[in-house]
């Protein structure tokens, strides 16, 4: 099994992730340049956080013509598993490839903190490991991470069941003070219908480690490595 992390000029989050997987995990992980059209045979490709191009146009405007995401969007057609995180959320978003747009913050203001999430949706290759419902503590640190989208599609989204997380309280309970970007309907992470490809704005690979002050955001990359090895030993 192999990860490929996606790094655009702006990325700040690569190592982050690249860490999580090769050191942490120990699972085989390359860097993918974003002028790169080959994906070097990676089962799974991460969009990591960070500034790609440094949003001078809009967060993941300019990014979703990189070379790479046209790879990508065949590897996903083929179906490929794909995360995105923060601004790779906002790629994924500009790109067509997830649904809705990311908004400014209600605050105006960027947030760096850490927030409960409740897992919404256990049927995916993300979450499969999770218990419905689970809330687990992940940080988010964003300025345009508020998701919006028109009601009816919002209403396909829920039938969908592609809403994967949700803002919270520490008990899973739902209320606008637990809501730190002014999300619609408290929305945090969302998965294409297929649910093989997600974007969330936390950042599950800041706390996948003990000394960090939680682990939580392991158990998704856990997720995804034993989905892939079933898949591969059946």
């Amino acid at each position: 099994m192999k990860f490929g992390v996606v790094v655009f000029p702006g990325s700040n989050c690569d190592y982050d992730c690249y860490h999580v997987l090769a050191n942490v995990l120990q699972v085989n992980t390359v860097f993918l340049w974003h002028e790169e059209k080959d994906l070097r045979s990676c089962d799974c490709v991460i969009l990591p956080g960070g500034f790609s191009y440094g949003d001078y146009l809009r967060t993941g405007a300019i990014a979703r013509f990189s070379p790479i995401m046209q790879a990508i969007r065949d590897f996903i057609a083929q179906g490929g598993l794909v995360m995105g995180i923060c601004n790779g959320f906002q790629i994924l978003v500009e790109s067509g490839l997830l649904p809705g747009a990311l908004l400014p913050n209600i605050t105006g203001r960027f947030i760096c903190k850490y927030t409960y999430l409740r897992v919404e949706n256990v049927h995916t290759p993300f979450t499969h490991l999770f218990t419905p419902g689970e809330v687990v503590k992940i940080p988010i640190a964003h300025h345009q991470g508020n998701f919006f989208m028109h009601s009816p599609d919002l209403l396909t989204l829920r039938k969908q069941e592609q809403v994967v997380f949700r803002y919270c309280g520490p008990h899973g309970e739902r209320d606008p003070r637990f809501n730190p970007n002014g999300s619609l309907d408290d929305i945090a992470g969302i998965a294409s219908a297929n649910f093989r490809v997600l974007g969330m704005m936390p950042h599950p690979e800041r706390c996948a480690e003990d000394i960090l002050g939680s682990h939580d955001g392991r158990k998704i990359f856990f997720s995804l490595i034993q989905w892939l090895e079933e898949r591969k030993s059946g």
